[in-house]
């Protein structure tokens, strides 16, 4: 644990002091900092999702003993990286050996949307890091420890349910093929069918492992009249994405997360490769040993579970979310790697490499900003934003949209000095800018910048008419919109544009109205004037 916490440090120690980004700063940020200052496990300072609140405990705790500032929030959440990181190192080397568990660690470390988490005040990844110790504790039969883990890991996030549900639901099909040919798909360590009171009891410790989780709702809802978050919340995230044409997009895209996004096919074809084409290697005669049908069975099922219920749950379809299922791809294609490739370390190392590198990378994919370092860009454009929007218009009246109006209204993000008056939008794009120009005695100066990443041309636009299809799917199903580049911004709003900075496919810009340009002329008239 102390030695991946000191290495995952020190390649965090240069994001440790950035503000708070997108879901952090709107609502993650604020819950936790409600907690430390009121001890409400409801928010206050923004609208309850209904996600359960031990990581936000967690961080609240921190700040508590140690001092309110991201630096501390970012080294808890690196202290929760380290413990999942370790869950995936003892699972790895329960079911392989020493080795492949070391590889998949680093793998799994290195990964950029796992590093881009690790730092972050999110709960994805350390409810994904207590369902690794609750699958090391599963395949060592100890219902007692798996109950308690994946209890927690329901309490980090409420998807994390999904696992115990799943294995329980892989138990009683196990139970009913128990007398079949398939049982061995069920056989346990000692390599011995399980007596069916154990099943029982197993399939019965996994079900009430959603019990505390049940609990938090019944309190949530005492509480808020809500047991799912507010209305929005479960329209955007659950009502919102049934349907069946959406459900399979949404399909290809967690497909696509779990097996090649950003750099991870490298490894997922290396393994296909050397499964496919290369014989298992041999240790003093022996052929290197697979992973038990079993174990494997265990995965898939984990991960399979995952790729339907995220396609048909949540109104984003963030990679994060399928945190809980990619090391576990990592791992037996590691395991493969090792069983079937003699120089299994150099194809490891360069596997690493290659997720490095996709840190500063930015793939020619729309891909969210928080899966590598572009959050940085963003977190450090609007930095600079917001302190020449502070500097030059202190009492200004700004339109902006989300969630840089969290950030200049909430001065303990980590942006502004003090926080500022704020006309809010929900996006730039040209149905939005023009319904703002409507509201210009409402605001003084346009903080505009980019919502999203934008890759420019791709493959898929040498098709027109997919390409056309395609962009009516994206805008239907999964809230598409494409921002104004800025000078277009300024000439919708009757304004120009005074700061603009880009950063790798990121921007960020000041937009200042005539009225508001002179009447800031007018002032420093009137303040010469008073000095003669």
């Amino acid at each position: 644990m102390a030695v991946i916490f000191v290495f995952i440090f020190l390649l965090h120690l240069p994001l440790l002091g950035l503000p708070y980004f997108w879901d952090e700063a709107g609502y993650y940020v604020p819950a936790a900092r409600d907690i430390l200052v009121t001890g409400s496990l409801i928010p206050r300072s923004t609208v309850s999702n209904a996600h359960p609140p031990l990581v936000l405990l967690w961080v609240a705790l921190w700040w508590k003993v140690v001092g309110y500032a991201p630096a501390v929030a970012r080294s808890a959440m690196l202290l929760l990286g380290a413990f999942a990181l370790l869950g995936v190192f003892r699972l790895t080397e329960r079911l392989a050996n020493r080795g492949v568990a070391v590889a998949a660690t680093l793998c799994t470390a290195l990964y950029p949307v796992f590093f881009a988490q690790s730092s972050l005040v999110q709960v994805d990844l350390a409810a994904a890091g207590f369902i690794f110790w609750a699958l090391d504790a599963y395949f060592d039969e100890s219902a007692l420890a798996s109950f308690i883990w994946f209890a927690l890991a329901g309490l980090a996030k409420e998807t994390a349910i999904l696992a115990p549900i799943a294995l329980a639901g892989w138990q009683i099909v196990g139970f009913v093929a128990r007398r079949t040919s398939l049982h061995g798909l069920w056989r346990n360590s000692n390599d011995g069918v399980q007596p069916a009171v154990d099943q029982a009891r197993r399939i019965l410790g996994l079900l009430l492992s959603a019990m505390p989780l049940a609990l938090w709702y019944g309190f949530h809802y005492g509480r808020t009249g809500h047991v799912f978050g507010n209305p929005e919340f479960f329209r955007y995230n659950v009502t919102s994405t049934l349907n069946l044409t959406r459900f399979f997009l949404a399909l290809w895209l967690r497909a696509w997360q779990v097996c090649g996004y950003l750099c991870l096919w490298i490894l997922t074809l290396a393994a296909l490769f050397a499964m496919g084409v290369l014989v298992p290697k041999c240790d003093s005669g022996v052929a290197r040993p697979r992973t038990s049908a079993s174990a494997q069975m265990v995965f898939y099922v984990v991960i399979a579970t995952y790729l339907i219920a995220m396609a048909l749950l949540g109104g984003a379809v963030l990679a994060r979310y399928m945190l809980p299922a990619v090391p576990l791809v990592i791992i037996l294609c590691t395991s493969t790697l090792w069983r079937r490739l003699r120089y299994w370390r150099t194809a490891t190392g360069l596997i690493s490499l290659g997720f490095v590198l996709a840190w500063f990378w930015n793939p020619p994919y729309e891909f969210s900003p928080e899966d590598n370092l572009a959050y940085r860009d963003y977190v450090q454009l609007h930095e600079k934003g917001e302190q020449f929007l502070e500097a030059r218009y202190p009492m200004a009246r700004v339109l902006t949209a989300w969630p840089a109006s969290d950030e200049i209204t909430r001065p303990w993000l980590g942006y502004t000095t003090r926080p500022m008056r704020v006309e809010r939008i929900e996006n730039f794009s040209l149905e939005q800018v023009l319904k703002a120009a409507v509201l210009d005695a409402h605001y003084d100066v346009a903080l505009v910048f980019s919502t999203k990443y934008e890759p420019g041309p791709t493959l898929w636009d040498r098709w027109p008419g997919f390409s056309g299809l395609r962009m009516r799917w994206k805008r239907q199903f999964f809230g598409y919109h494409r921002d104004l580049p800025p000078e277009a911004i300024a000439h919708v709003l009757g304004g120009r544009v005074v700061f603009l900075e880009h950063r790798r496919g990121q921007w960020i810009a000041v937009i200042a109205l005539e009225r508001a340009e002179e009447a800031k002329r007018k002032n420093q008239e009137l303040t010469l004037a008073a000095g003669e």
